[in-house]
């Protein structure tokens, strides 16, 4: 659920912080008021995509937060969890500055669009004035039944495995097309790879060798220094270790005549240690290096074969098993072309994959289909057209596409006796939008989300059937919170609470406000509803009378 919306610099809005309650919320007002910037602003916080223009004339930037309640063991507490954010909240943030650059956060936390959108789908779902628009195409009437049906994720897996299917079919096409080509290639890959395997060269040698190469290349100069520290320490005539010997051993005997000697000469004693040691240390080193001019050239050898191979190949020593790996992949896979019957298999493999997932959401469809076209067509009796129905049809697909074995089709009989037809031949504007509506309540019942938002859904509607909308909706409102911008008071009168949106001047600026409405503020706003400018009594008791105040 919504708990709160907080807006600053939004188009027409400077700040605006709200407080939702449950049910079912109306939000009215005159035309041109704002109304629907609320629910502008609540998108983009969702993940809608916003430029520049959003930002408010002479403001630096525009943001916009939303908070939602979490509901312990759901999904959106699980899905905050598996991110990384903090799950005890749910508060979205969005920034966009004078220049069109967004940022966003999730509980603080950095996050990109694709987050936001991810987790909009378990905290709010917006109908657009539009939307019923949208149902004449027949990739929105699919994506509405596979919603309604919660086969989302089946949908992605069969638009997958129908990706796999043709890329396997394109692969065996093609390997008969080009069989010479295809032969050529491998003869060089093999040659080329017998090349590689035979210089048995990894990446840890590359850089043991260069480590060794380095040392011996610098043997020289790496003895002679060892010899110059040790004559330092104590081979040289003027080695320092005896002297500094002697000198430990005459400030030791000084301590037993002034303690105050102790602690010099405990770090004397400890540096003379760490030059013993060190001295110890150099010589084992001279012990252990060697000039070794065969190892050298041996080393010599191996390098540059590596170098050239990595030449011959334009790239880095480095990358030469990455390459090998490639190229193993490649000559695997050509010799996979050059079987017929394996690229046949392989093809058919993927077929069967495809159909076998397929098939599920076929009968996903069709079980679901049926019980909504049964849901619609006793909407549309409400809804003031009586005898009218509803069908979804699922035309097969023997081919089979992206998108199933079957195509989707809404169908609509307006009228008692006419024959079912394709909704967009069919349906008059004001048609389609108790359709619409009734489609998105009816399939808003699937919806995971906590929040539904109409925005102005009931446009084409008025009388009785606007009363009917308000009551399903506000029906809706039992179990879900809904919100909706709407100009009809038959529907502002079902609602559970209602805000006002009005539209006023500032400082030469047009600004955008809300106010709650109490009882008395809602009978003057539905009065206006009803009589426009000039309300009268007979219009406030009518009013009165919608909202169930005696």
């Amino acid at each position: 659920m919504l708990l709160r919306l907080i807006v600053r610099d939004f188009v027409i809005v400077d700040r605006l912080e709200l407080e939702f309650d449950s049910g079912f919320g109306a939000l009215t007002g005159e035309t041109g008021a704002g109304k629907s910037i609320l629910v502008d602003a609540l998108s983009l916080a969702l993940g809608e995509r916003a430029d520049a223009t959003v930002v408010r004339s002479g403001s630096e930037r525009a943001e916009v937060s939303a908070e939602f309640d979490v509901v312990p063991d759901s999904a959106l507490e699980a899905w905050l969890r598996a991110n990384d954010y903090d799950d005890d909240a749910c508060l979205l943030r969005r920034v966009i500055d004078s220049t069109g650059r967004s940022r966003a956060y999730i509980n603080g936390a950095a996050a990109t669009l694709g987050q936001l959108r991810e987790v909009a789908d378990f905290l709010a779902d917006i109908h657009g004035q539009n939307a019923h628009h949208s149902l004449l195409r027949s990739e929105a009437q699919r994506d509405l039944l596979d919603t309604h049906a919660g086969a989302q994720d089946l949908a992605r897996q069969v638009a997958g495995a129908h990706g796999a299917w043709r890329t396997a079919r394109d692969v065996r096409q093609a390997a008969e097309k080009d069989v010479e080509a295809t032969k050529r290639e491998r003869e060089l890959l093999e040659w080329q790879l017998k090349e590689l395997v035979a210089l048995a060269f990894d990446a840890t040698e590359w850089q043991e060798m260069e480590q060794e190469h380095r040392r011996l290349s610098n043997a020289n100069a790496l003895l002679e220094g060892a010899a110059v520290a040790l004559q330092a320490l104590e081979e040289g005539e003027a080695a320092s270790l005896p002297l500094l010997q002697h000198a430990s051993a005459r400030l030791s005997e000084l301590t037993a005549f002034d303690s105050a000697l102790t602690e010099a000469n405990q770090l004397f004693e400890t540096a003379l240690i760490q030059l013993e040691e060190s001295a110890l240390a150099l010589r084992r080193y001279q012990d252990r290096l060697e000039l070794d001019p065969a190892r050298m050239s041996e080393l010599d050898g191996r390098i540059d074969a590596v170098v050239q191979m990595a030449r011959k190949h334009r790239t880095s020593p480095e990358e030469l098993p990455a390459l090998l790996q490639e190229m193993q992949s490649r000559l695997d896979e050509l010799t996979l072309r050059a079987d017929p019957a394996a690229l046949a298999e392989r093809e058919s493999q993927a077929e069967i994959a495809y159909r076998e997932l397929a098939k599920k959401l076929s009968a996903l469809r069709a079980k679901t289909g049926k019980s909504l076209s049964a849901s619609v067509t006793s909407g549309m009796q409400e809804l003031a057209m009586e005898g009218g129905r509803f069908d979804i049809a699922l035309e097969p697909l023997p081919e089979g596409t992206s998108g199933g074995l079957e195509s989707v089709e809404f169908r609509v009989s307006a009228n008692a006796g006419q024959p079912l037809r394709e909704m967009a031949k069919v349906a008059s504007g004001g048609e389609l939008s108790r359709i619409g509506l009734a489609l998105q309540v009816i399939a808003s019942q699937a919806n995971p989300a906590g929040t539904l938002i109409f925005d102005e859904v009931d446009v084409g509607i008025g009388g009785r059937v606007a009363e009917i909308v308000g009551r399903m909706l506000n029906q809706l409102g039992k179990s879900r919170q809904v919100l909706c911008v709407t100009h009809l008071p038959q529907v502002a009168a079902q609602a559970d609470w209602q805000w006002s949106i009005t539209k006023d001047m500032r400082d030469g600026a047009t600004i955008s406000s809300v106010c709650v409405l109490d009882q008395e503020a809602r009978i003057s706003e539905i009065a206006r509803m009803l009589g426009g400018e000039k309300i009268t009594i007979t219009t406030r008791r009518h009013a009165a009378e919608m909202l169930g105040v005696t």
